[in-house]
């Protein structure tokens, strides 16, 4: 074919940057699409080959035949005399290339082409979408907020993609609107029949992580581990640290001069309280801190049922328990235990029984009269609140 008035190659080159497609893809599937079209609307059941050079632009259309002896299919073969006139090596049996006449273009072929390339341009863009965010799931992104449906679903730019923020992903309370730029948590991406699914959150726990990484010099660089974090979005969460170095404070790097480190984190989870609070190998200790800011009593630690029965007396309860059960929730996700509170009146046994405890610990007596005191408190005492580390994810 001669030279085209329309430069297919450089149509073609335009699109591929434009949407971040691989050019020599694009036009194997424009190749693909017109051979298919050409096929179906012109010439049934003929092997067609397009093929269109990316340098010059130009457009050719063929169709094989096979080489026979006599004519037995004008429209399918050629005999061997006409194509010794065409080329003096030709064999029986041998394929040849014949030029198709531009005059059999029709609009149909043309329509029918565009067509299946659009479709072919969707698949490859959606395949590039998902090859390059599934390699980038875990990882926190900045979106742009662009629109809401009417289920609650928000859906923020990427750049080469879209993620939907499900409401369970959003932070509870807060206002987004588009145009704002947000940080998210890219949690899945996974292919469906309508292209691939890029799934977003700002709820996540490992969203407080980065952030946390992000303002904290000494987490950053591991003087100060961030050894568990629990979270209810939006409203508080907990955060365990432990300094690998016995000069650092890791509650105070966390905090931050005039809490300046932990405000910037809270600043962008629309003010969630963040507690931070030292995390110990003595599980006993771990969650005695992980309940504070209550001052609870005497605990019970059941390693091999991840459970722990804890006494706290009537003015400490409810410090204990947080709003709607949400201190004790958190404390449990937190250590990992199952936290039962037993409230007891007993201040001075109670006061007591803690610190015979503590004493034959460190004096590595078998404690005996301190589970004594500790059976005594329990005889009238009642359990006032049970937490699991489940707890959370079903609020």
């Amino acid at each position: 074919m001669s030279e085209p008035e329309f430069n297919f190659a450089d149509a073609l080159r335009e699109v591929a940057q434009a949407r971040n497609i691989n050019e020599l893809a694009l036009i194997q599937a424009f190749e693909e699409s017109l051979a298919q079209a050409y096929t179906r609307n012109v010439e049934p059941d003929k092997r067609i080959e397009v093929h269109l050079d990316p340098a010059s632009g130009e457009l050719e259309v063929l169709v094989v035949r096979e080489v026979v002896e006599v004519i037995e299919d004008e429209h399918l073969q050629i005999s061997l005399a006409d194509a010794l006139e065409l080329d003096s090596g030709v064999e029986l049996g041998m394929e040849m290339e014949f030029p198709v006449d531009r005059e059999k273009f029709s609009r149909i072929a043309l329509q029918a082409a565009k067509q299946t390339l659009t479709q072919k341009m969707r698949e490859t863009e959606r395949n590039v979408v998902f090859n390059e965010y599934k390699d980038r799931e875990g990882q926190v992104l900045t979106a742009q907020v662009v629109r809401s449906d009417n289920k609650g679903n928000w859906f923020v730019e990427l750049g080469a993609g879209e993620a939907i923020l499900p409401p369970r992903e959003q932070i509870p309370g807060e206002k987004l609107t588009p145009g704002n730029r947000v940080k998210i948590y890219l949690k899945e991406v996974r292919k469906t029949p309508k292209g691939p699914t890029i799934l977003a959150s700002r709820a996540d726990e490992r969203l407080l992580d980065y952030l946390l990484r992000q303002e904290i010099p000494e987490v950053a660089n591991g003087i100060v581990e961030i050894k568990a974090i629990s979270r209810e979005a939006g409203q508080r969460s907990k955060v365990a640290v432990f300094s690998h170095n016995s000069n650092v404070d890791p509650i105070g790097a966390c905090i931050g001069h005039r809490g300046n480190r932990i405000q910037a984190v809270t600043g962008e989870l629309g003010r969630e309280r963040v507690d931070v609070i030292l995390w110990d190998a003595n599980l006993r200790d771990f969650i005695r801190n992980a309940l504070s800011p209550a001052k609870v009593g005497l605990i019970e630690v059941l390693p091999d049922r991840q459970e722990a029965t804890v006494t706290v007396t009537p003015d400490q309860l409810s410090l204990a328990i947080g709003k709607g059960g949400q201190n004790v929730r958190l404390a449990a996700k937190l250590t990992g235990f199952k936290i039962d509170l037993r409230e007891t009146a007993a201040i001075s046994d109670l006061d007591a029984a803690m610190q015979q405890a503590l004493q034959d610990e460190q004096e590595g007596r078998d404690g005996d009269v301190a589970q004594s005191a500790f059976d005594a408190l329990f005889k009238d005492s009642k359990s006032v609140a049970v937490a699991t580390p489940e707890d959370i994810g079903e609020q």
